[in-house]
């Protein structure tokens, strides 16, 4: 009883030092509201003219939709100092209101359900500049060493609406697709998402105009714009031949070409643990930025200086951090993670990023073995905060704590642990990408699938290691030929078995929130868990 006071208690502490108060804006922002309900994007057709030397951009977003229900108050978000110029609709101006970055779009009629609409909001200003790109969102201006404008966006958590106009929400991605139209000063080159269709000569600018055809999330909608050299090689993949291509500043092109040879090395790595490359259709892109790097889909942005690690350094401290480039590494993982399953709330971004750290050592796994990838994924912990919940509050924009990269990725590498079968779980990570194909999800979906292909039911694992900052710790008693185990800070009902180590032998042992007895041959002289298992021990009394 005292131990489940404890906890109680822990959990109420829990609870009142991770609340937080929201806002009115972090609803309309983080919500499904009734003007956004109501409408399904169906495609984007974006164009942008960007003017460096002012550090502004000017443009329009058409947007076609599919009408769900009836309606005639649409939600469109787009980030001050950036303003709406006009709004038309069947060649007819239409009025909108706005509350912060919400703005709602009085339409000419209300629309009926399952007809296909469109409008077109023109837009322009000066974007927000990102401080510390890609966390901090916006726009990065600078120059390459020859004096070159070399240009670029990034807003996974700003969000898109900090530059272009869009239902800024990341549940509802464009079915078909988007264009991407962007305008550059005429001696550089535009690199966006998808395939170029088209390179338009204007007077002193150029318009390099991309197709994606697949369904995008609007985070990965990205501009980069400098003074690219290119090339490009086929791969062999699963679904027959893909476009790899690569863009990088002209002074960096002999570097580069020596370190994209890993790009390759990827896909191979992530074809055999994750299930073809999810978007064949648009190809693959890596290109250089002048900030660290972030997952756009299908144009992957690099800034690690061509070199392994992370900006030169191992993130576990084992060596194995520095026997890959991080960004491509990391950044790529995200097609499948990130930009093929799509988390439908910021509070799931752990989908993301918890199974794209994941994917790191599965690559070390692919190319150095077993071993490599578990002192890796086991080296990294040190970096876990246990600050808050790595899910956060839903329907507010509330993205939950950083540990979603490094303590999800232990999460995962123990689930492998309990599966016990490597190629099991290996099917299971392949059948994520086909259940969830080009989709956007909830945690409790991937929670589910999970539990049921393993034959597991890890719902209070799950509860345990995404749901509160709680560590497992297996209390253990030694005597003699008996060892008496328990777990204490855990949540109701978590049994998770677990490896101990007696006397240098692996055995499972199956602690829960009561005592339990193990007997051995001989007496116990030492006793530790495997370090696979993210959990702690404390000797009792």
């Amino acid at each position: 009883m005292k131990e489940k006071i404890c906890i109680v208690v822990l959990l109420l502490l829990t609870f009142s030092v991770f609340s937080q108060e929201f806002t009115r804006a972090d609803t309309l922002r983080g919500s499904i509201t009734p003007e956004r309900a109501w409408w399904d994007v169906t495609y984007y057709d974006l164009k942008v003219a960007v003017n460096p030397s002012e550090k502004t951009i000017e443009g329009s977003n058409t947007i076609s939709y599919k009408v769900l229900e009836p309606n005639e108050i649409m939600q469109i978000d787009l980030q001050a100092p950036m303003k709406i110029d006009k709004i038309i609709q069947d060649g007819k101006e239409i009025s909108y209101t706005s509350e912060g970055n919400a703005h709602f779009l009085k339409l000419q009629k209300k629309q009926i359900e399952n007809t296909e609409q469109k409008l077109t909001i023109y837009f322009s200003g000066k974007p927000i500049v990102a401080r510390r790109p890609p966390w901090d969102g916006g726009f990065t201006w600078s120059k390459d060493s020859n004096g070159n404008d070399f240009i670029a966006t990034s807003n996974e958590g700003i969000g898109s609406s900090v530059w272009w106009p869009l239902k800024d929400h990341p549940s509802d991605e464009p079915d078909n697709g988007i264009t991407i139209s962007v305008t550059a000063p005429k001696d550089l080159m535009d690199v966006s998402n998808g395939r170029l269709k088209e390179v338009i000569e204007n007077d002193k600018t150029k318009t390099w105009v991309w197709q994606v055809v697949n369904p995008i999330n609007a985070y990965g909608v990205d501009i980069n714009i400098g003074d690219y050299v290119y090339w490009s090689e086929k791969y062999k993949g699963e679904k027959g031949i893909l476009d790899m291509d690569y863009y990088v500043l002209r002074e960096n092109e002999a570097k580069a070409k020596k370190q994209f040879k890993q790009a390759p090395m990827m896909m191979e790595a992530f074809e055999h643990w994750f299930g073809s490359y999810p978007f064949y259709e648009d190809g693959y892109k890596l290109i250089e930025a002048p900030y660290l790097g972030m997952e756009h889909q299908s144009s992957v942005t690099y800034g690690n200086k061509f070199e392994n690690g992370y900006l030169g350094r191992d993130l576990s401290a084992t060596g194995w951090g520095m026997k890959f480039d991080f960004i491509i590494i990391h950044e790529s993982g995200h097609e499948w993670f990130a930009n093929n399953i799509t988390s439908k709330d910021v509070a799931d971004m752990w989908v993301h990023e918890g199974f794209t750290n994941y994917s790191e050592n599965l690559y070390l796994d692919y190319y150095f073995g077993k071993k490599a990838s578990s002192e890796y994924v086991i080296g990294t912990r040190k970096k876990i905060l246990n600050d808050r919940p790595i899910i956060g509050q839903y329907n507010v924009d509330n993205s939950g704590s950083s540990d979603m990269y490094y303590k999800g990725g232990n999460t995962l590498h123990m689930i492998r642990q309990l599966i016990e079968d490597d190629e099991k779980w290996r099917q299971i990570l392949r059948g994520l990408n086909k259940e969830f194909y080009h989709q956007t999800v909830t945690t409790k979906q991937v929670e589910g699938y999970i539990s049921e292909k393993s034959g597991i039911d890890l719902s209070q694992f799950f509860n345990q290691y995404l749901r509160t900052t709680m560590i497992p710790k297996v209390e253990y008693k030694i005597q003699g030929e008996n060892l008496k185990f328990r777990y204490v800070d855990i949540v109701e009902n978590f049994n998770m078995p677990i490896i101990a180590i007696i006397n240098g032998k692996e055995e499972w042992i199956s602690p829960t929130s009561e005592w339990k007895i193990k007997t051995t041959s001989s007496p116990i002289q030492t006793f530790q868990i495997k370090k696979d298992f993210y959990v702690n021990t404390e000797q009792a009394q």
